[in-house]
């Protein structure tokens, strides 16, 4: 197993709450983290057709037969215990007695905040970080990290992508989408996942895309909601506080796992992804992915935004810390030269009262600058969790 940057967090958070709910995309690894974090506790998966009957038609019989502390898998299947498990921490009041996990966001969200408000603390797992497989001996470079991406079990069994991510969407349009929605012509959600691959890092055009794929806006929408609903793409926002109508307000959209969008694209080698004219976007992908991960890893909320004004000077990243602005451009490119911190630049101009910022980059040559400091792409959650 890989070691997790979460397992601190699990077991910080255990120890100040009776329930930890866990959340992420299926199979990012949250059953092997829970199992290995509590291994004293007893564990159920309701995937089970027997558990699952048995919870949901008699939860007291359940809960004879499984004492706490507990460990309770895809607890979205079976949202009616969350209501007994409110009445049992009641009354024991007890740390770390049950801990959830669960893949559909939206759902289990509702679910957790009506039963377990101020009981639970609510953390995000996403697939493997660049940093946890730099810190396992695997190889980091950027073309294989965009073809691979970072599936556990892709590294951890050294599956072929393709096939990995071909199996990866036809199960999860199989059970996740049909779960939520009623999906009538699949074909067209494929070509609007397609669609959108060829678009990361780029604000999003719901109107176009309708044109595009050949639906209206508002089945779009419905779709768009399903896939953040299951972690398979996330939304970052713009900053324009303070910056008025300049701004661009539209928000842009990344893949949580970046080798999705690769296998999406037809990309079928890291050869491939080298060449590929979206290079750059899915390199930005793969480096806004790293940044979320490193936040929620950490416990924290990722609070992060790109900026864009009228003139089209933009900065890939934004993070707010304490009330001030640090930006962050990422560049595909392994050759430095000053005009990668171009915007940069414009950007401190613009908000002079911002902190110095950060160029990521894949090149390892990182020379002392007076206005921004150079990181290798693998070390950006350095910048967002240490500030170094």
């Amino acid at each position: 197993m890989i070691a997790r940057e979460m397992a601190a967090t699990l077991l910080s958070a255990a120890k100040e709450y009776p329930v930890v709910t866990l959340t992420g995309p299926r199979q990012a690894g949250k059953t092997t983290l829970v199992r290995a974090v509590f291994p004293k506790h007893h564990y159920c998966n309701l995937e089970n057709p027997e558990l699952r009957r048995l919870a949901a038609e008699d939860p007291k019989q359940f809960f004879h037969l499984h004492k706490e502390p507990l460990i309770l898998d895809e607890i979205q299947r079976v949202p009616e215990l969350l209501s007994w498990i409110q009445v049992r921490v009641d009354e024991e009041k007890s740390k770390g007695a049950y801990i959830l996990t669960g893949s559909h966001q939206l759902q289990l969200h509702e679910a957790v905040t009506q039963s377990l408000a101020g009981r639970t603390a609510l953390l995000r797992l996403l697939p493997l970080s660049i940093s946890e497989l730099q810190a396992s001996g695997r190889s980091i470079d950027k073309n294989e990290l965009l073809f691979k991406g970072c599936l556990p079990r892709i590294h951890d069994d050294a599956l072929d992508p393709s096939s990995a991510y071909a199996n990866y969407f036809r199960t999860y349009v199989e059970r996740d989408v049909r779960q939520l929605m009623e999906l009538r012509n699949q074909q067209l959600f494929e070509t609007f996942l397609r669609l959108l691959a060829g678009r990361v890092g780029q604000p999003l055009n719901l109107s176009a895309l309708a044109g595009d794929v050949g639906v209206s806006g508002t089945t779009l929408k419905q779709w768009l909601s399903i896939l953040e609903a299951s972690f398979v793409v996330f939304r970052l926002p713009p900053y324009y506080q303070n910056f008025g109508k300049r701004l661009v307000k539209s928000p842009k959209i990344y893949f949580t796992e970046p080798g999705l969008a690769c296998w999406l694209l037809g990309i079928e080698s890291a050869a491939e992804a080298a060449r590929d004219p979206l290079h750059g976007h899915l390199f930005e992908n793969l480096v806004v992915a790293e940044a979320f991960k490193a936040r929620l890893n950490a416990g924290r909320e990722p609070r992060l935004y790109f900026w864009q004004d009228s003139h089209r000077n933009e900065i890939d990243l934004v993070y707010e810390q304490q009330r001030r602005l640090i930006p962050l451009e990422i560049k595909s490119a392994m050759t430095w030269h000053r005009e990668l911190a171009a915007n940069l630049l414009k950007f401190q101009c613009s908000l002079p009262e911002a902190k110095p910022g950060f160029l990521i980059y894949a090149g390892d040559l990182f020379p002392e600058t007076e206005h921004y400091s150079i990181r290798h792409f693998s070390e950006i959650g350095k910048c967002l969790v240490d500030g170094s």
